[in-house]
């Protein structure tokens, strides 16, 4: 199909004829507080026919203004369905403060045709969307997106080919890269595998079956996460087999031809489409919401980040009116020539250790001016600014699969996730700690964390989990930010490997120390590492492992 500039289409202000919002997102809509005042009365038209790239239908809801007039348009693609909490948070509430909100379930989802694929149909059929828009006559010409996570993800396929309409995104706790969202350094992220698949299957369905999956999960996941072999565990908590998490299970390498076209990084290269980016610092997709950042602005687009308190879901529930401030503002500032509700610095954090939490306006991320600061572990669990005088063999611990390490909180899917008390956890054998001086003075870290390690195994196959916590004068240790990487070693020779441990902002205050916490393993949000070499999905056999970290280990702060 030709595809028409906005400047040859006629324009129109048609008003479709449609009815109210559906009951159930006009009362979630009313419980919502601190949000702006709505500007229009709604009207929505349902069950829309819209054809994808190969002609499969796929179904839409049209929100829009009572109101005479042109607007711009909104394009969500959701493969979560399009009732609550989607048709309140995205359709009424935009279509509230003045927009077309079109809001469409991916194919082989809420009722649209074809089959579902976690990344190879989004750019044809969002593309095949906007020519569909072209036609309508209330579409004046002027489009953007938005929405959150895998609703991230069509945005960025959009992106890769961007139309001409398309003058703006906003990008909230969003994914570009699936291969990123499953594994590291090819470790299969267990529990965000089993979480999603759950969500993918059953999300789109309705909020009855998606609540019973979720139920059902929760029942059987110690049962799925301590199975041997893990390669197949899932169907019975699942309810069935899911094609396309088993091909995420069995590629662990980002090299596999399994992951071709999966990530979409290339479209923030481009510098196409001015770009809010909004992100929580236990967000499951924190990484990637720095990666984009970093990306854009290198490629000078306009772009701006905003990054809270907040987990992966609590974005969208206790961070909600800030989240929704923001994404309002980048939308009228670039489709309605309306730049007043606009910050006056592309970067806004939020600052851990501070209560309530201070924020910072910067101009950049990482902001300049920060200096990385090494810490080092010494004899009896401390953590110093002195360099060693030797690679020595310093502490080790014994990290057995079969009894794993266990998770707690961070960048996670469940209920647990975010900042918690890492005492119990802290106390076992098979945990390491470093805790350094009482401080004197704040400490305030911005910016990438990173770690190096120098380990040796007596297996010569382990894992080794980092871990930055703030420990607070009453002695309570909270997790400010942590990865993961896989040791590989030969003989009794220690390896250095190098853990990103994701950004931060976060200060510590005076009476509070510096922990550096170093163990086997967080499980089950990490499938374990056998210690034989073998695959963590086929494994059967599980060796235990012995990990000595050496004293020219290092642990390195961007500190202020």
């Amino acid at each position: 199909m030709t595809r028409p500039t906005p400047e040859a289409r006629p324009r129109s202000a048609g008003k479709p004829s449609a009815g109210k919002p559906p009951l159930a997102s006009r009362l979630m809509r009313s419980t919502w507080r601190g949000l702006p005042a709505a500007r229009h009365e709604v009207g929505v038209e349902r069950g829309l026919t819209v054809p994808a790239a190969d002609g499969s239908p796929l179904v839409t809801d049209h929100y829009f203004p009572r109101a005479e007039g042109d607007f711009p348009t909104l394009l969500v693609r959701s493969p979560y369905g399009r009732g609550v909490p989607w048709s309140p948070q995205y359709g009424m509430l935009f279509a509230e403060q003045g927009f077309h909100v079109v809001l469409q379930s991916c194919r082989g989802t809420g009722g649209s045709g074809g089959d579902f694929h976690f990344w190879r149909n989004e750019a044809p059929d969002g593309l095949a969307t906007v020519d569909w828009l072209r036609e309508q006559p209330w579409f004046d010409g002027s489009l953007g997106t938005v929405g959150p996570s895998y609703l991230g993800y069509v945005q960025w396929a959009l992106a890769l080919e961007p139309p001409p309409e398309l003058k703006a995104m906003v990008v909230q706790v969003g994914l570009h890269d699936p291969y990123a969202l499953f594994h590291t350094d090819g470790v299969l992220h267990l529990e965000t595998v089993l979480a999603v698949g759950s969500g993918m299957t059953y999300q789109h369905r309705g909020m009855g079956p998606f609540l019973r999956a979720a139920l059902r999960l929760q029942r059987r996941m110690r049962s799925v996460v301590n199975a041997r072999p893990l390669r197949g565990a899932y169907a019975d908590a699942l309810g069935g087999e899911v094609p396309w998490l088993d091909g995420v299970m069995d590629h662990p390498d980002p090299d596999d031809p399994h992951w071709d076209g999966a990530s979409l990084a290339g479209a923030a290269d481009r510098a196409a489409v001015p770009t809010a980016l909004i992100t929580g610092w236990h967000d499951v997709l924190a990484g990637q919401t720095f990666e984009q950042y970093g990306r854009l602005r290198r490629a000078g687009a306009d772009a701006t980040l905003l990054v809270g308190p907040w987990t992966h879901t609590s974005a969208l529930q206790k961070g909600w009116p800030e989240v929704f401030a923001e994404s309002l503002a980048w939308l009228r500032a670039h489709l309605c020539a309306d730049p007043s509700g606009l910050r006056p610095t592309p970067v806004r954090v939020h600052l851990g250790g501070t209560e309530p939490a201070a924020v910072r306006d910067l101009e950049a991320w990482p902001p300049a001016g920060a200096a990385t600061a090494s810490w080092f572990p010494a004899p009896g669990g401390h953590l110093t600014a002195e360099p060693p005088t030797d690679a020595a063999p310093l502490a080790s611990f014994r990290h057995d699969p079969a009894g794993p390490t266990p998770s707690v909180g961070g960048p996670l899917l469940s209920r647990t996730a975010g900042a918690r008390d890492n005492g119990t956890l802290e106390a076992r054998e098979d945990v390491l700690t470093f805790t350094g001086p009482v401080l004197t003075e704040p400490l305030t870290v911005l910016g990438p964390v990173s770690a190096r390690i120098s380990a040796s195994t007596d297996t010569g196959h382990g894992d080794v989990f980092t871990r930055l916590c703030d420990v607070d004068p009453e002695g309570r240790s909270t997790n400010v930010c942590d990865g993961l990487a896989r040791l590989r070693t030969t003989g009794p020779d220690p390896v250095r490997v190098t853990v990103p441990m994701g950004h931060t902002a976060h200060r510590f205050g005076v009476g509070h120390r510096v922990r550096w916490q170093i163990s086997g393993g967080a499980h089950p949000r990490f499938a374990p590492n056998p210690g034989t070499g073998a695959s963590r999905t086929e494994a059967t056999e599980y060796v235990p492992v012995r990990v000595t970290v050496h004293a020219d280990s290092e642990l390195m702060l961007p500190a202020e």
